[in-house]
C-alpha cells in the first residue's frame, strides 16, 4: 500500500472505530433504560426481549394477579426463538417507544417461549384457530385475567 493510501486507510479505520464504540455505547444505554422482568428467565427467546421497553411478564402467577388488581386485559404473545416473524415483530413493535408505552398503560403484558410451554402454546393456538381459522406464530391473544380470550 502506498503511503497516502495508508494514511486514508489508517484515518477511515479510526473514524469507523470511533463510530461503532460511539453506536455500542447508545446500545448499551438504550438497553440500560429498560430492563424487564424477562431478564431474570433462562429461556433463550424470552432473554431477547429484556431490554423491550414493554414491561414483559413472564407465564406466572404474578402477571394475572396484577392484571386482576388493575382490572386490565392481558396481551399474551407467544413465539420462539428461531421464529422469523418474531423477530419482525419484536423490532417493528415491541422495541417501539409507542407500542410500549401502548401495551404498558392498557394490558398487562405476557411473553411466552412456545419451546418451553408447548401446553400453553397448545391451549391458545387451539382458541386462536377456532376463533380465525388459522393460527401461527407470533401469536397474539387478549384474554381476562381468567385467562379466558375475548
Amino acid at each position: 500500500m502506498l503511503p497516502k493510501q495508508l494514511k486514508k486507510f489508517v484515518i477511515f479505520f479510526g473514524l469507523v472505530s470511533f463510530l461503532l464504540s460511539q453506536s455500542n455505547e447508545i446500545d448499551s444505554n438504550q438497553k440500560e433504560k429498560h430492563v424487564n422482568r424477562l431478564a431474570k428467565e433462562s429461556s433463550p427467546y424470552l432473554l431477547q426481549h429484556q431490554y423491550n421497553p414493554v414491561d414483559w411478564y413472564p407465564w406466572g402467577q404474578e402477571a394475572f394477579d396484577k392484571a386482576a388488581e388493575l382490572d386490565r386485559p392481558i396481551f399474551l404473545s407467544i413465539g420462539y426463538s428461531t421464529c422469523h416473524w418474531c423477530h419482525v415483530m419484536e423490532h417493528e413493535s415491541f422495541e417501539d417507544e409507542q407500542v410500549a408505552e401502548l401495551l404498558n398503560e392498557n394490558f398487562i403484558s405476557i411473553k411466552v417461549d412456545r419451546e418451553e410451554m408447548p401446553e400453553v402454546d397448545h391451549v391458545y393456538m387451539s382458541v386462536c384457530q377456532a376463533m380465525t381459522g388459522r393460527g401461527g406464530w407470533p401469536l397474539t391473544i387478549i384474554m381476562t385475567p381468567k385467562k379466558e380470550p375475548f
